[in-house]
C-alpha cells in the first residue's frame, strides 16, 4: 500500500475548444507520444459530429460521455479466503476516466473496411452514444449488470 497518495495532475484544456474533456480525449487516442496526430483526427472527429448532430461539439461530447459513464462497478474483495465480486458505485474522477477509455477502445475496435480514418470510427462511436447504442455503452450495461448480479455479496463493502 501506498504510505501517500497520488498527486492529481491538472490537465490542460485544448486549444482550439478549451476543453479538458477534449484534452483527455486527444490524449487517450494518442499513439507512440505522437500528440499532433491525435489533435488532427479528434479534431476532424468532432468536426464530422458537428455536422451530422447539429450540436454544438462539446455539448455533444459531453452527452456522449455522461451516456457512457458507470455508476456502478464490481471490485474484488478477499473475505475469509475467499474472493467476490462487491458491487460499489464509481467515483468521479474512475468514471469520466473510465467512459473516455471505452469510447476510444471501442472506436479502434470498428473494422478498417466501413471507416477510412480513426476520425470517422470516433466521430461514429460518439454518435452512437449520443444515441445510447454501441459498444462503450455496451461495456457499461455490462458493468452494471455485474453489479446487478453480484448485488448479494454487496453487505462486504467497507
Amino acid at each position: 500500500m501506498r504510505t501517500k497518495s497520488a498527486k492529481i495532475r491538472e490537465i490542460a484544456p485544448d486549444a482550439k475548444y478549451d476543453s479538458v474533456l477534449v484534452s483527455k480525449l486527444i490524449h487517450r487516442s494518442m499513439k507512440d507520444g505522437k500528440k499532433s496526430v491525435a489533435q488532427k483526427q479528434v479534431y476532424n472527429a468532432l468536426e464530422i459530429i458537428a455536422e451530422k448532430t447539429k450540436k454544438k461539439v462539446t455539448e455533444a461530447l459531453e452527452e456522449a460521455v455522461s451516456n457512457i459513464t458507470p455508476q456502478m462497478e464490481v471490485r474484488s474483495r478477499r473475505v475469509g479466503g475467499a474472493s467476490y465480486q462487491v458491487p460499489m458505485p464509481v467515483q468521479t474522477r474512475r468514471a469520466n476516466s473510465l467512459a473516455i477509455r471505452w469510447l476510444v477502445l471501442e472506436a479502434n475496435k470498428r473494422p478498417n473496411k466501413e471507416y477510412r480514418s480513426y476520425a470517422e470510427k470516433l466521430s461514429a462511436e460518439i454518435i452512437d452514444a449520443l444515441g445510447n447504442t454501441g459498444g462503450a455503452i455496451e461495456k457499461k450495461m455490462s458493468a452494471h449488470r455485474m453489479a446487478e448480479a453480484n448485488k448479494a455479496f454487496s453487505h462486504f463493502r467497507w
